[in-house]
């Protein structure tokens, strides 16, 4: 069962998993972005790339040690409060323009590159983002809308039988 979880809940340590407070399970999460114009950012090792106006969702997986907390990091590099960029999302999600509208997060779920194949990676604007370690197109899916967007990921979710990790 997927939660949507507000970023300034995560940020204030009031969210339901525990993300904030670093007390979070593993699991697989989605950022969800809005990008109001049309505007070229930078992408680390993948360069400067164009993104169309309209909304984004970054898929990723957090099993390592404090598994979902990865997400505040995400978060806090999305308001500014920590500039070191490691991902290809943190150069997406760091930009001034960028907004983190929620997290969708899925505890002890694997489905990262099933959600990403799921969302139709080919939407990406940008090939190869966020899948540097797997063989999918990209981790990065696009809408014109957040609605649909938002709909799309929790259909991703709802209905299926995903993988559990048991870490």
């Amino acid at each position: 069962m997927p939660h949507v979880l507000a970023p300034s809940a995560i940020a204030d340590e009031t969210d339901e998993l525990g993300i904030g407070v670093g007390d979070a399970p593993p699991g697989t999460y989605v950022l969800l972005f809005e990008l109001p114009v049309s505007t070229e950012i930078s992408v680390g090792s993948l360069g400067s790339m164009e993104f169309p106006a309209g909304a984004y969702a970054y898929i990723g997986s957090a099993f390592g040690s404090n598994g979902l907390g990865r997400v505040a990091r995400h978060c806090r590099v999305a308001t500014g409060e920590h500039d070191v960029r490691h991902w290809h999302v943190d150069y997406f999600g760091g930009y001034s323009e960028t907004e983190l509208v929620s997290v969708v997060a899925a505890p002890r779920a694997d489905a990262e590159c099933a959600v990403a194949t799921a969302l139709g990676p080919e939407s990406s604007p940008v090939s190869g983002f966020g899948s540097s370690d797997c063989h999918c197109l990209a981790h990065l899916a696009f809408r014109n809308d957040r609605e649909t967007l938002c709909s799309a990921v929790l259909d991703c979710f709802e209905g299926k039988e995903l993988g559990e990790n048991p870490q």
